[in-house]
C-alpha cells in the first residue's frame, strides 16, 4: 500500500470535508446542496428515499481505499454521509465477475470492468443506462476518456482507473535489467515465473512476443499462441491473480506480469521490485464503474459513482490503488504524489507500444477459452 505518510495526508483532507458534512446536523443536509449530491432525495422530515437501502458492489480486490494503513475508508465514509449500508465483494478478473453475472441470478448495484468486457455487456443487454443527472462530478472526468471505443455515447460507464501492464522482476533474483516478455519463458528462472491464471492477459503476453495484433479473429494466431504459452509451462511457478502480491512482496517468485499500479503497492512493501514495459508492447486498460440492469438499486447505484469521482475520495483512492487517474481534479491536485510517476504517466517519447483488448465475437471466444483449457491442462 501507498506509504502511510501519503495516505494520512490524504485522509486528513478528507476529514475536513466530512466535518463539515456531519456539521450541517442532519445526515443529509450537506447532500441537497453540495455537488457530492447536487440533487434533493430528503424530505423536509429528513427523511430519505435511500433509508434502509443496501448497495451491492463488486469490485476488482485492492481497488478501493479501505481504511488500511491511515487511508480512508470510503465504503465507510459513504455510509456514514448517506446511510446507505455498502454490501462489498472482490472478483479477481473480468470473466469471474462476467461468470457470476450473466446467469442473472445475482444481482449487484455497481461494478468496475475493463473494456472489452464493458463493451461485451452492453451488446448483451446487462448494462444500465446511467442518470448522468445524479453524477455531477462527472464534470471531472478528463476528456481524452470520453467517447471510448467501448462505450462510444458515454451511456453505460464512467471510467476509475487507467492501467498498462508490465513485468514486474525482483532485481536480487534477475540478472540485468529484462526488456523482453522472453524473460518468461527463461529456463534460468524455472519454478520462479508466474502469470496470469486468465485468459486474455496471458494470450496477449505470448501474442506480443509473437508479433500478432491482441485482437486477432485468426484461428491459426490463436493456436500459435496457445502452442507458445504450452511451451511455458515447464518454468512456471503459478498462475495467479491477487495472490501475485505476496508472492512477490515475500520474494517467493523472481519475475512476474501485471498491472503497473499494483507494482506501486508492491514496492512499497519490497524496495527490491523493478518494474519495465516489454518492448514488444503491452495491454492499455480503462476500468469503468458500471450499473448492471437488474440492479435493484439504481439511484443509490448512482450516489455512490457521483461520491467515488468527488474530489477528496478520488485523490484517496488514487494514493491508495496507485493507478492512473483519469480525474481531473486529482492529477491537477499538487498533493497528488504520483502525478509525476513515470510508470504511471510516461512521457511521451518514453511512452511503450499498446494495444487494447477489444470484445470477440463468439467462435473466437470460445476458441481461445477452449485453448486456454487446453494450455492449463497441459503436462
Amino acid at each position: 500500500m501507498k506509504k502511510i505518510a501519503i495516505l494520512m495526508s490524504a485522509a486528513v483532507t478528507f476529514s475536513a470535508l466530512a466535518l463539515s458534512l456531519s456539521s450541517c446536523g442532519e445526515k443529509y443536509d450537506k447532500l441537497q446542496n453540495d455537488p457530492v449530491g447536487n440533487y434533493n432525495y430528503a424530505d423536509e422530515n429528513g427523511k430519505s428515499e435511500f433509508d434502509g437501502v443496501t448497495l451491492n458492489v463488486f469490485n476488482w480486490g485492492e481497488y478501493i481505499s479501505d481504511g488500511s494503513e491511515g487511508s480512508l475508508d470510503v465504503n465507510a465514509a459513504f455510509e456514514n454521509l448517506t446511510g446507505i449500508k455498502v454490501n462489498y465483494t472482490n472478483y479477481d478478473s473480468n470473466e469471474t465477475m462476467y461468470a457470476k453475472l450473466a446467469p442473472g441470478a445475482v444481482s449487484y448495484d455497481v461494478i468496475i470492468p475493463s473494456d472489452y468486457m464493458i463493451a461485451r455487456m452492453i451488446n448483451e443487454d446487462m448494462l444500465a443506462e446511467l442518470d448522468f443527472s445524479m453524477i455531477d462530478n462527472y464534470k471531472y472526468i478528463d476528456e481524452q476518456y470520453h467517447g471510448a471505443y467501448f462505450d462510444p455515447d458515454d451511456k453505460y460507464s464512467v471510467p476509475y482507473n487507467v492501467g498498462m501492464v508490465g513485468l514486474i522482476y525482483n532485481t536480487t533474483m534477475v540478472e540485468g535489467t529484462p526488456d523482453s516478455w522472453d524473460i518468461m519463458w527463461d529456463e534460468k528462472y524455472a519454478d520462479q515465473i508466474l502469470t496470469f491464471n486468465n485468459p486474455r492477459d496471458s494470450f496477449a503476453i505470448a501474442q506480443f512476443l509473437l508479433g500478432q495484433d491482441i485482437n486477432t479473429s485468426d484461428e491459426s494466431d490463436w493456436r500459435a499462441a496457445a502452442d507458445k504459452l504450452k511451451e511455458q509451462n515447464s518454468v512456471l511457478q503459478g498462475r495467479v491473480m491477487d495472490e501475485v502480491f505476496n508472492k512477490m512482496q515475500g520474494g517467493n517468485a523472481a519475475i512476474a506480469p501485471y498491472y503497473a499500479g499494483d507494482f506501486l503497492t508492491m514496492h512499497d512493501v519490497n524496495e527490491d521490485l523493478a518494474f519495465v514495459y516489454p518492448k514488444e508492447g503491452t495491454n492499455i486498460f480503462i476500468d469503468s464503474i458500471c450499473v448492471p440492469e437488474n440492479s435493484q438499486n439504481k439511484r443509490a447505484a448512482m450516489l455512490y459513482i457521483n461520491f467515488l469521482l468527488e474530489p477528496e475520495v478520488a485523490l484517496a483512492n488514487a494514493e491508495y490503488i496507485c493507478y492512473a487517474s483519469p480525474n481531473t481534479a486529482v492529477v491537477s491536485n499538487p498533493e497528488y504524489s504520483l502525478k509525476d510517476s513515470e510508470i504511471l504517466y510516461p512521457a511521451e517519447e518514453n511512452k511503450p507500444k499498446t494495444e487494447y483488448f477489444y470484445d470477440m465475437d463468439d467462435a473466437t471466444r470460445k476458441l481461445y477459452n477452449d485453448l486456454w483449457e487446453e494450455v492449463v491442462n497441459d503436462k
